[in-house]
């Protein structure tokens, strides 16, 4: 029997985890193997989004993943809909069962599939989005594995590190390897059908994060401490990029090729270091894992039927929208829309910059005193009508909805 090489404390991409990255419900993340380890709590949070039993029919199917009705048939549909959402089969979440089924990962696909919801975010029938999230095609009882990733498909991406911008050099090498079909190791290669459904460089998605918010935007935030943190974040991307890819592309004209025409930027570096931020699950390898067959669970902690959505809880109930808008590009708006609810994800930050709890980063009494005078700066009726006159911009638009927030969920504590 082959081993896994020996990593210690390295850091690798959970492939599943990394593509199905929907905000799972009272579940427990926990490496396998033959070496002891302990398990993650991942705490729920109550979501939105709900889906009635998908309504399938019964199908003879030669594959060996016969949980997704029609999969890796040509003629099936491009996305089957049920109740309330859609499971995904377009070519590119096709290809990337394929995958999963290539390396060993085909009892996930028994289980769950990419799947699209809607989300109400305004009053009309127009105001409804779909996100992308994981559909459960079966029930899942309590204690069973959800999601569970073979550690051969992990990706190495080096030492830990508390700066996202090392691993985000590596994930970026192997994704440019990938892209302009550059010369480079079979594995990042064949890795194609996986880095296709990660979020595309400057996608909604990216750019809902501070990392990417106009300088406009991140004044309008009314938050010295963001906007801090996210210029000290780009100043990490630059100074890395500078530092190692930069003279990596000069020297080598394989390494770091965005495309035939184009060397990658700082701008696909800061891209990078969000995929590392936002959508990667960072397992820490506490013990030597040299035996083969280690995985990665996702376990359920409550039942799931067949048809729901599967959520992951960004927060724990000890992060806050300051967080999520930084790291994850959205605003748990919960019922802050609402005529007298705020949303526990805006309370979470008000209880920690007025020092009712405690905060996971420190927080000076300056820091905390320049937070709350900076959300002086207007008041929360001029904040609505700035709101209601039609901003176009998504990011200033975002900044002003969480300065709304903030200052509802500062008003219900006082």
């Amino acid at each position: 029997m082959s081993t896994v090489p020996s990593m210690k404390n390295n850091i690798i991409i959970c492939l599943l985890l990394t593509v199905w990255c929907s905000p799972v419900t009272d579940a427990f993340v926990h490496p396998t193997s033959g070496v002891a380890s302990s398990c993650t709590n991942v705490p729920s949070t109550t979501s939105a989004l709900f889906m009635a039993k998908a309504k399938t029919k019964k199908k003879k199917s030669t594959s060996s993943s016969g949980g997704l009705k029609g999969f890796a048939s040509s003629k099936s549909s491009a996305k089957a809909t049920t109740a309330e959402g859609t499971i995904d089969r377009s070519n590119a979440a096709l290809k990337f069962y394929n995958y999963l089924e290539r390396n060993g990962a085909a009892a996930n696909l028994k289980r769950v599939g990419l799947g699209y919801f809607p989300l109400q975010i305004g009053p009309t029938d127009k105001d409804i989005i779909q996100l992308r999230g994981v559909i459960a095609l079966r029930d899942i009882p309590k204690g069973e594995a959800i999601i569970e990733i073979p550690y051969e498909m992990a990706i190495d991406l080096g030492r830990e590190n508390s700066d996202p911008t090392l691993p985000a050099t590596s994930l970026l090498q192997k994704y440019c390897t990938w892209k302009s079909n550059s010369d480079g190791p079979p594995a990042d290669k064949e890795r194609g059908d996986y880095f296709a459904m990660l979020p595309e460089y400057m996608s909604d998605d990216c750019l809902g994060s501070t990392d990417f918010f106009s300088d406009n935007a991140l004044e309008m935030l009314q938050s010295p401490l963001i906007v801090e943190e996210t210029l000290s974040r780009r100043e990490l991307v630059h100074l890395r990029y500078e530092r190692d890819v930069e003279p990596m592309a000069q020297m080598s004209s394989n390494l770091y090729r965005w495309s035939e025409e184009e060397v990658a930027t700082e701008s696909h570096l800061k891209w990078a270091s969000w995929i590392i931020t936002s959508r990667v699950l960072l397992a820490r390898l506490e013990h030597e894992m040299a035996v083969n067959g280690a995985a990665l669970k996702v376990v359920a902690g409550v039942d799931v039927k067949a048809g729901d959505a599967i959520n992951i809880s960004y927060g724990g109930s000890v992060e806050g929208n300051d967080r999520f808008i930084q790291d994850y590009g959205f605003l748990d708006g919960g019922g802050s829309k609402e005529k007298g609810e705020v949303a526990e994800a805006y309370k979470i930050v008000a209880k920690k910059l007025t020092g009712r709890i405690r905060s996971l980063t420190t927080l000076t009494a300056d820091d905390q005193t320049r937070a709350l005078e900076a959300l002086k700066a207007t008041t929360f009726q001029e904040d609505q009508e700035l709101l209601n006159s039609g901003i176009t911009n998504s990011d200033e638009r975002m900044a002003v909805e969480y300065r709304i927030g903030m200052k509802k969920a500062l008003d219900t504590l006082s």
